[in-house]
């Protein structure tokens, strides 16, 4: 395994180690099926299951996307939504750390 994929993997499991109800888990899964979401897409799906605010579901995208790195920000326009969009090469690490 290269170093790069080696250290976003062991983020990612640091990530999901400090997860104490199982939101980041879920919120992981929901980024690995939907691939391609935007920040109201996943909380109308995560509060179906979840009491959690907007803006806590906003901040973890954004450490998911900065910190670990396996997400792409895509903009078009000034006034058009942030769309993520969960990078190929990380999907696989993301599906191997949730089976743990």
């Amino acid at each position: 395994m290269r170093p790069q994929r080696f250290e976003i993997m062991s983020r990612l499991l640091k990530f999901l180690d400090l997860d104490t109800d199982g939101l980041r888990r879920f919120v992981l899964q929901c980024i690995l099926e939907h691939r391609e979401f935007t920040i109201s897409l996943l909380y109308e799906t995560v509060s179906q299951r979840y009491e959690v605010s907007r803006k806590v579901l906003a901040s973890m995208i954004g450490y998911i996307c900065s910190r670990m790195g396996i997400l792409h920000l895509n903009k078009k326009s000034y006034r058009s939504p942030r769309k993520y969009i969960l990078k190929e090469e990380y999907a696989d690490l993301a599906r191997l750390v949730l089976s743990v």
